[in-house]
């Protein structure tokens, strides 16, 4: 059984963001940036942390983060995020398949779709002037 694996996340648990400490603290490694294949969508969770969900049409790219995570810190990871949030398989678009981040379709209910900024960084940069 493999110790270690890739886990894609887009947003709090990403680096200088409020929960990457999460990450950090169960022996996470950042490994790279990637992008999602165009088959997901973005929504901010009152502007706390998105939440992204595969779609069957509209989707876009969602830009995201790919760490390594031992298979113990998986669970404590996951424990601490918001309620909601799942993990499930996320294909990235150099057609690798990696463990992810999602929202649960209910959470996303009412919500803002952001998918337009194609990522959660994107979407909390300052317009520019």
């Amino acid at each position: 059984m493999n110790d270690l694996h890739k886990l894609a996340v887009n947003g709090t648990l990403m680096r200088g963001l409020a929960l990457n400490q999460n990450l950090l603290t169960v022996g996470a490694k950042f490994l790279y940036e990637a992008n999602t294949t165009p088959d997901y969508r973005l929504w901010s969770i009152y502007d706390n942390h998105p939440a992204m969900m595969r779609v069957s049409q509209g989707g876009v790219e969602v830009a995201l983060e790919v760490w390594q995570v031992p298979t113990a810190g998986l669970l404590r990871v996951l424990q601490q995020e918001p309620p909601g949030l799942c993990v499930g398989k996320v294909t990235l678009n150099n057609g690798e398949t990696v463990l992810g981040v999602l929202g649960e379709p209910f959470l996303c209910e009412g919500q803002k779709d952001i998918s337009e900024f194609g990522g959660w960084r994107a979407y909390l940069a300052p317009e520019p002037e």
